[in-house]
């Protein structure tokens, strides 16, 4: 072939595939906005490792988010129309109980554990103290059919509320289909809980250049380096692994931790490490909320710490801190609160 014509081929071949890549990329865009769907990019914090949920079977929208916000505080999602999710978890106590030791459920019940704050879950490989479930989805069926919890079916959810002409059009656009059903309802509120980032603390700040740590703040700093990081290491503040950190059974609850879930010996006591990110605002402290303060639980790890077959090595002869260590690495970890997390009106109950 004549090589002014063979470039002339070639440079009208790369035309039409432009024009078509850009037909078709319009006609994508367009179909999006025929759906109504406004998708959202996950938040990830500069610093944060990937995360581990991504939503890839579950696209992350604004109208899909807020419908999760909208379960999250509906009171119909408990048989006694008064439970809902946010009775456990509590925006003020980073989506924690507020200053209980264990969560009220339905019929005057207590559960058996505290419960565990709601953000930065989608860098958990698995979720609740013992770690029995890996899926965000999962982990929010447990309270709503548990007994103690929220007591309900999703056949008695989807009754309560299937007449409800604005959840009617809100699962309709967000996931095309003119029935409610249960795996829409965990998606949903899958969204919500799994969007949930704090990463705005005076810590965070500090790692970024823009505040400075006071002379007590960073001693409990070098302090928390030395004796924490192993199991709370940075930015997540969590290992996310089972520890037993040398916590007396409590003849009462009788809870043995993971292997509640294995039934393996080598599990005894393990429960899943807590974030330490937002710990000043979210007492009760310990999978049973046993501690009302931080002071407390770090003196169980100064002198109140039980010697056990499964007893986490690293906690062998506990932590020694004098009080005035004890009181710094206290004061650090204030600094780990996240303010604007606790008042973001995202979040918060709808209007």
């Amino acid at each position: 072939m004549n090589p002014v014509r063979k470039s002339l081929l070639t440079i009208f071949i790369l035309f039409f595939v432009c024009v078509l890549f850009t037909y078709l990329l319009g006609s994508c865009k367009k179909e999006q906005n025929t759906k109504g769907i406004q998708l959202m990019q996950q938040e990830i914090p500069a610093g944060f490792p990937a995360p581990l949920h991504t939503f890839n079977d579950n696209p992350l929208s604004k109208e899909g988010f807020e419908l999760g916000r909208k379960l999250f505080y509906d009171e119909r999602l408990s048989i006694d129309n008064q439970h809902p999710c946010s009775s456990c978890h509590q925006q003020i106590a980073g989506f924690g109980t507020f200053e209980h030791d264990r969560s009220h459920g339905v019929n005057n019940s207590h559960t058996l554990r505290n419960a565990p704050v709601l953000f930065n879950l989608a860098w958990s490989p698995f979720f609740h103290w013992d770690g029995e479930f890996t899926t965000l989805q999962d982990e929010a069926a447990q309270p709503i059919n548990g007994h103690i919890e929220m007591g309900e079916s999703f056949e008695g959810v989807i009754n309560k509320i299937k007449d409800d002409q604005d959840y009617q059009e809100q699962f309709k656009k967000v996931f095309r289909s003119p029935f409610i059903r249960p795996e829409f309802i965990l998606k949903a509120l899958e969204q919500f809980t799994g969007y949930m980032v704090s990463a705005d603390s005076k810590y965070d700040r500090y790692k970024k250049g823009t505040a400075t740590l006071t002379v007590q703040e960073n001693a409990g700093y070098q302090l928390y380096k030395i004796n924490c990081a192993t199991c709370h290491p940075e930015p997540m503040f969590t290992d996310h692994k089972l520890h037993n950190t040398g916590l007396a059974v409590d003849p009462f609850l009788n809870d043995f931790g993971r292997m509640r879930i294995t039934n393996k010996k080598e599990d005894s006591l393990k429960f899943r490490t807590p974030t330490l990110r937002n710990t000043y605002i979210s007492s009760n402290y310990m999978h049973d909320g046993r501690f009302n303060t931080i002071g407390q639980c770090i003196n169980h790890y100064r002198t109140g710490v039980q010697a056990s077959s499964t007893l986490d090595p690293l906690l062998t002869n506990g932590i020694t801190l004098t009080d005035t260590e004890a009181n710094n690495l206290f004061v650090f970890l204030r600094a780990l609160t996240d303010s604007a997390f606790l008042r973001d009106t995202r979040f918060s109950k709808p209007q």
